[in-house]
């Protein structure tokens, strides 16, 4: 089985640590991905690591990684109330 990983990001992630920080805390996308990837390399797994606003990216992310990947871990965030895919 593959070791490859991907974790795809929803929208306005790209704004942690930015936007209302005093609600959603201090820490940014980039510090996220420090940490996933941190401990994937302790699992010895592989990341792909991918946050998007557009929907379609994500799908074509979910796309690719079925064909090679191990497994998606998905934060879909607002999606998860508007989504129509």
């Amino acid at each position: 089985m593959s070791r490859l990983i991907y974790v795809l990001n929803g929208p306005n992630l790209n704004l942690l640590g930015k936007r209302q920080p005093e609600i959603y805390g201090s820490d940014t996308m980039a510090d996220v991905e420090r940490e996933v990837r941190k401990t994937a390399g302790e699992l010895g797994l592989e990341v792909r690591y991918h946050q998007s606003n557009r929907e379609y990216e994500l799908i074509d992310w979910i796309h690719e990684a079925r064909e090679i990947a191990g497994g998606i871990l998905i934060n879909s965030a607002a999606f998860t109330h508007t989504s129509v895919a």
